[in-house]
């Protein structure tokens, strides 16, 4: 069965998750992988733009270098970024084959899509990469991007997001983040003060060193970033997350250069795909209130839509002040709010409404919800 089809058969969600399956599957073929050097991602926002900036300045410097990411948008390759592009549909069907000839059957059956991916991915970046940013699907410690020995771990900040999985409060949910951590630790920029303190007795439980991104770099450097920032038009949360791209390049030892962020490319995060229309994958209310401080004194339509299992609602109240209407954009999966309960909400908060059916250039667009609302807006406007 080719990886398309194997994939297909695959759940990609769980209502329970064995947090002990993959750790054992591993440690069961772990001669198979012959580890580079790991920097891990954890958090609720900024995993993708911090990875990527880091990837992008570490392949200008010469650096052999992979990028682990998920979901992905449009195509299953996005996930494995190898050395500056997306892997190639050949490395991952030679790679496929190759797990599917060591790995037991009763083994394969049971892990899951993502656990499966992330095999895959290590394998292809053992062969290539010299370092490898891993980005942690969900939570930190339970992840399955934790079974691998890091270097590095960046904890980019941390919000509410999938409660149901990671705890009801900031503090569980940064607690099973840092878990995660057992080496050294660069701190983003967070908006809750206990983070820093829970980030703190996590390293000194292992002797490790934290660094705080927002004061670990030059003076000039803070001041190059923020001029790239003005001179890009990009949003200024940019700068938290390439801040900490930054302190991890000096970290691994490598001179912090503004000028190597020149290039990249964020294809998700306030992604202009054309001059009126802004794609931005977050989800979530943290990076609500990021797009609310990126687009204050404007007014955009929205086209959204949400799962079940977000906070629409608060989304929904944070960029009210920006939103001129929202467009419903219709999602055919069982894990989507029904668009009753969403209208409900529109109208509890005053907010004009109706399905997406076009983009006109009069108007700017803000395209937000998850990977999936802006798949299906890009298909979309695609077909027509």
């Amino acid at each position: 069965m080719n990886l398309t089809d194997f994939l297909a058969s695959k759940p990609l969600f769980y209502d329970k998750i064995d947090y002990d399956r993959f750790p054992a599957i591993y440690t069961k073929y772990s001669s198979l992988f012959k580890l580079p050097k790991i920097v891990h991602i954890v958090g609720t926002n900024a995993k993708g733009s911090t990875g990527r900036a880091l990837a992008h300045m570490l392949l200008k410097k010469g650096v052999k270098v992979g990028h682990y990411s998920s979901p992905h948008i449009l195509k299953f390759n996005e996930r494995i970024w190898l050395n500056g592009s997306d892997v190639d549909d050949n490395m991952l069907e030679d790679t496929h084959k190759f797990l599917q000839n060591k790995l037991k059957k009763e083994d394969i059956k049971s892990l899951s899509y993502f656990e499966y991916t992330t095999l895959l991915a290590m394998k292809i970046f053992c062969m290539h990469c010299e370092i490898v940013i891993l980005e942690a699907g969900l939570g930190g410690e339970f992840d399955a991007t934790n079974v691998f020995k890091k270097t590095l771990s960046i904890l980019t900040p941390i919000g509410y997001d999938h409660e149901i999985f990671l705890g009801n409060s900031i503090e569980e949910i940064a607690t099973t983040k840092l878990n995660s951590v057992k080496n050294d630790l660069i701190l983003a920029k967070q908006n809750e003060e206990l983070i820093y303190k829970l980030a703190l007795k996590q390293v000194d439980k292992y002797q490790k060193n934290l660094y705080l991104a927002q004061s670990f770099l030059s003076d000039k450097i803070y001041k190059d970033l923020k001029d790239f920032i003005t001179k890009n038009s990009y949003p200024n949360f940019f700068y938290d997350n390439f801040s900490s791209s930054l302190c991890a390049l000096q970290i691994l030892g490598y001179k912090a250069d503004v000028s190597l962020l020149d290039g990249l490319k964020l294809f998700g995060r306030a992604y202009k795909i054309e001059k009126n229309i802004t794609l931005d994958v977050g989800h979530n209310p943290l990076a609500a209130s990021a797009l609310k401080e990126y687009f204050i004194g404007k007014k955009v339509i929205l086209v959204y839509n949400s799962f079940k299992d977000k906070d629409y609602n608060k989304v929904l109240k944070i960029l009210k002040p920006i939103v001129k209407e929202v467009q419903i954009i219709d999602l055919k999966d069982s894990r989507v709010v029904s668009k009753e309960e969403l209208i409900c909400s529109l109208k509890k908060l005053n907010i004009s409404y109706k399905n997406f059916k076009e983009i006109r250039d009069s108007e700017e667009y803000l395209v937000f919800g998850s990977f999936f609302v802006v798949e299906r807006f890009l298909k979309s406007v695609s077909k027509k």
